[in-house]
């Protein structure tokens, strides 16, 4: 069998194909960084006896996207799918560079849905298979300065759920991965580093694709990696929305902005 990863040059990407590859996996890695996922690539190769094909693409860009459903469309035996690939940034949408929001969207949303779109058909008739699509903890926590990264996060909480249902006696599963605080570069690029997050709230990839596995294995529609934020996703409707306004408000004050 075969699994395609998105945004598979570092962090919980890395980490997915990492897993894969262990499990028997043929991996197929997809991410802008030639350079990196050929590094991956022999690694996996040498480590696991697998095959592992490497795919450049941009997918916040049409022609990315439709690469890699050509990929999917000649991939016979695509048994697991993670849709990884992903940005955020942190600001005001009101003033921000509005093609960065719209990439952002791109990138989050469509290229999920299309690439989930791709590999279902497939999935479906060989009665076997499984979609990972990673949002985060603020798919529940929507706050200040994350309007369209949250809103894509929701949306693919949402689209995974749905998409659960509806796969329901086929024999494919479908995941949102909604996790915390991760080492990861997207953290340092989307400037949580910042905001001084106490050392027992980080998790690390490897913590977060093993509990994202497990939870397949339950068949669970929602994955929340960490004791803590599952509490925290579970308290969510609880929470007063002042309560929620409040804390973006507060994070934006130890910004500085």
């Amino acid at each position: 069998m075969s699994a395609l990863v998105t945004g598979a040059s570092s962090g919980i990407g890395w980490a997915y194909a990492t897993k894969l590859a262990a499990q028997g996996y043929n991996v197929i890695l997809v991410a802008r960084r030639e350079e990196r996922l050929q590094a991956l690539a022999s690694e996996l190769r040498d480590a696991y006896g697998v095959k592992a094909v490497v795919v450049p693409a941009d997918l916040s860009t049409d022609t990315g996207v439709t690469l890699v459903e050509q990929v999917i469309a000649a991939t016979d035996d695509l048994g697991f799918l993670v849709n990884n690939a992903g940005f955020g940034t942190y600001g005001s949408f009101a003033k921000g560079d509005i093609n960065q929001h719209l990439d952002m969207i791109r990138l989050n949303v469509l290229a999920v849905v299309r690439l989930s779109r791709a590999a279902l058909p497939g999935m479906i008739a060989r009665k076997r298979g499984a979609i990972v699509n990673v949002s985060s903890l603020m798919a529940f926590y929507p706050i200040y300065g994350s309007a369209t990264y949250a809103g894509t996060k929701c949306y693919l909480r949402a689209f995974s759920e749905a998409l659960h249902q509806e796969l329901a006696g086929t024999g494919v599963r479908a995941q949102s991965l909604c996790p915390g605080f991760v080492k990861t570069e997207f953290m340092e690029s989307a400037e949580v580093q910042a905001l001084a997050i106490p050392d027992a709230l980080w998790m690390t990839s490897e913590a977060v694709v093993a509990g994202s596995i497990r939870d397949l294995g339950a068949d669970r529609a929602v994955s929340i990696p960490g004791l803590g934020y599952r509490f925290l996703a579970t308290i969510s409707a609880l929470v007063p929305r002042p309560v929620v306004y409040l804390s973006g408000r507060l994070i934006a004050w130890s910004r500085g902005k």
